[in-house]
């Protein structure tokens, strides 16, 4: 796992290491010749642009080292103001003849490289004035682009700018070829916007410890370590059963439970039991055949609760997932309170079940009988939590620790990266791609975490291991299609070959 540190971690880890005996200028020199390091290609000439904090200091020192290597390199000022750190190197390389001078407006396109130096990961708020019109300037330059630390004007806590979006020329945030992150990753290089303005993320560690607890990025052998070999002298009851509860007329039940079925299978479920209102069977019934059909009591379609229904279906079961295009009636909340109350196992609550929640007593979930995992975007999170979606668009990761902590819950909060959380240990996956933006892909989630939770032990990690499956299974449905026509059973195909590289 890869540790990830908040913009408030790193920076009283970067004071505690200076404490420690490792002076700040000693960790601007490392940070500079890390960055040089990382790029492999320098494309000639080169500007290294800078800004007035320690982020232009690093700038100085990769400016250096290219000059050494008989690189054409010039630095360009937004003005000339310095931190302490910064100035000393600044005035090296005025004692090494490499070109300096204040930007002044010139076009920046004869470049090859453009070394982005101008904001730091603490930057917060809307870039403006000669900074951003830097930032325009940069992304229309046509240079192969080189971000130090974060893209200037990209939030480090949430990967989204500051400011608002006028139009892709004048965006108030750098968009890098390459973004070299020092120290340790934050939120910023993953979340939101960041697959967006970074088309590749590398980090540089530079002997800086962590104070406080890191996040961590879920990486391939993380997820391999929750898959234990499959023995000839096992059955399918070793795999588990897990039941799925779902399905209306109304919200096009027979496909949604079709595409959680298949991809509960698909990820190793032993059995797969698929509770739906009986008069949608005939519907359901040729798209998942290997699954077993549970009817349970409607009304025009839509589900009745009975709970010696429910008691029957989930009595050997070892996860539910429950909410995939139910409804958001009194017979769910009746429903999703039986469950809370009385199973025992792993209960995953999605899409309708979640609206549902958002209007149950709290306590229902504080109180569970058995592991809660909850699978909410950003709207049905702002429902659940109360908190605006602004406020947790900001700050999500923080949100959805909260949350959890509170509640008792584990959180998976969907996103362009998914966070999760039992509030005490977080997890990134940073798998995931736009062809995943279509129906039913929720609902494909929701089925992998319903059979990879029946068998991981650590209900933590298997929810994380779903994640990462989902979202890399995506990846490999949109390089088969494209990400207009890829739908959510793309993703469903796709499954099997995931688990094969994690096997």
């Amino acid at each position: 796992m890869i540790e990830i540190l908040s913009v408030e971690n790193m920076r009283k880890s970067d004071a505690n290491t200076i404490e420690s005996g490792i002076p700040g200028r000693e960790l601007m020199f490392k940070a500079g010749k890390a960055v040089f390091e990382s790029v492999k290609e320098w494309k000639s000439p080169v500007a290294v642009i800078c800004g007035t904090g320690n982020n232009a200091g690093d700038g100085y020192v990769i400016a250096d080292f290219l000059t050494k290597a008989g690189l054409d390199c010039t630095v360009f000022l937004s003005e000339e103001r310095f931190s302490a750190d910064g100035k000393y190197y600044y005035d090296f390389l005025k004692n090494s003849n490499v070109k300096t001078r204040v930007w002044n407006g010139e076009e920046l396109s004869g470049f090859g490289t453009i070394v982005d130096c101008i904001l730091g990961t603490g930057f917060k708020g809307e870039v403006k004035g000669k900074a951003r019109d830097l930032i325009k300037e940069i992304n229309r330059s046509g240079a192969f682009v080189v971000a130090v630390d974060i893209n200037s004007g990209i939030n480090g806590d949430s990967g989204l700018p500051g400011g608002f979006i006028t139009n892709k020329d004048d965006n108030g945030f750098v968009i890098s070829d390459i973004t070299v992150s020092i120290g340790s990753f934050k939120p910023g290089h993953f979340l939101n916007m960041a697959k967006d303005v970074m088309k590749q993320k590398i980090n540089c560690d530079i002997g800086i410890k962590p104070v406080d607890r890191p996040f961590y990025l879920a990486e391939k052998e993380d997820i391999k370590d929750c898959f234990s070999k499959r023995l000839n002298f096992s059955h399918k009851g070793t795999y588990g059963y897990t039941a799925i509860i779902g399905g209306s007329e109304k919200y096009s039940g027979a496909i949604r439970l079709a595409y959680l079925a298949n991809a509960a299978m698909r990820s190793g479920a032993g059995v797969v039991k698929v509770g739906l209102p009986a008069s949608l069977i005939h519907d359901v019934n040729p798209h998942i055949l290997e699954s077993t059909v549970f009817p349970l009591s409607d009304s025009a379609g839509a589900l009745v609760f009975n709970k010696e229904e429910i008691k029957d279906l989930i009595g050997n079961v070892k996860t539910v997932a429950i909410g995939m295009g139910i409804g958001i009636s009194e017979e769910t909340e009746k429903a999703v309170g039986f469950l809370l109350k009385n199973y025992p196992g792993k209960l995953i609550i999605d899409a309708d079940g979640l609206t549902v929640l958002s209007r149950l007593d709290r306590d229902l979930i504080r109180k569970a009988k058995g592991t809660v995992i909850l699978t909410p975007h950003l709207k049905e999170f702002s429902r659940l939590s109360g908190l605006p979606m602004e406020e947790i668009q900001t700050s999500p990761i923080i949100s959805a620790e909260n949350y959890a902590k509170d509640t008792g819950v584990i959180l998976l909060l969907k996103g362009t990266s998914t966070i999760i959380t039992d509030g005490e240990r977080t997890f990134i996956v940073d798998a995931g791609c736009p062809g995943m933006a279509t129906a039913g892909s929720g609902d494909v989630l929701s089925g992998i975490l319903s059979a990879v939770c029946a068998y991981i032990n650590d209900p933590l990690m298997a929810v994380t291991a779903g994640a990462y499956i989902n979202g890399k299974a995506g990846e490999t449905a949109e390089k088969k299609t494209n990400p207009v026509s890829m739908i959510a059973s793309d993703t469903v195909s796709c499954i099997p070959e995931v688990i094969t590289g994690l096997l």
